[in-house]
């Protein structure tokens, strides 16, 4: 029996703070891919990184202001409902649904140190993942451990007109 894919791109990340970088990455991997709809999924802390000095419900508040109006993008907060801050975990919750197809959306800087997420290789087993280039990234990116070994069919490398911006430039500001 044939079903029609649901196809969520999933953007994952502190949002510290969002910007539109995160909106540019998230408009192009719809038309793209042509996707259904897009998730941003807010975690609490980074675990590859140091604590977030914004409130939860502070960053779910100016996510909400950059996407304005845009229908496809929904901004949420997961980890009490799933229990668990681990991208594996999230995407299992969304792959309980089978017409559920997956595509974990990233900046190019997160592919370099991918290899050390929690059950990576399970990620790449269970969605496609979409790699956005990023200023100043792309050949690290690419001679990434997690390029280098992973089938392709699961990673796309997304060169595209990038946005020259980031949560931890603005952070310095």
């Amino acid at each position: 029996m044939e079903f029609k894919k649901n196809k969520i791109g999933i953007l994952g990340g502190s949002f510290n703070p969002a910007h539109k970088g995160h909106l540019t990455i998230s408009k192009e991997a719809y038309k793209r891919f042509k996707l259904n709809k897009i998730i941003w999924a807010i975690t609490k802390k980074n675990p590859l990184k140091k604590k977030t000095n914004e409130s939860i419900l502070r960053r779910i508040q100016l996510c909400k202001k950059i996407i304005g109006g845009t229908k496809f993008i929904n901004v949420r907060f997961y980890e009490n409902s799933i229990k668990s801050n681990k991208t594996i975990d999230l995407i299992d919750h969304f792959k309980k649904n089978k017409k559920n197809e997956i595509y974990f959306l990233m900046g190019a800087d997160n592919l370099i140190y991918f290899h050390k997420w929690y059950k990576w290789e399970r990620i790449l087993q269970k969605c496609k993942l979409i790699v956005f280039d990023r200023h100043g990234y792309k050949k690290k990116s690419l001679n990434s451990i997690t390029y280098r070994r992973v089938n392709k069919k699961n990673l796309e490398f997304v060169r595209f007109n990038k946005v020259n911006i980031s949560s931890s430039q603005l952070r310095k500001i």
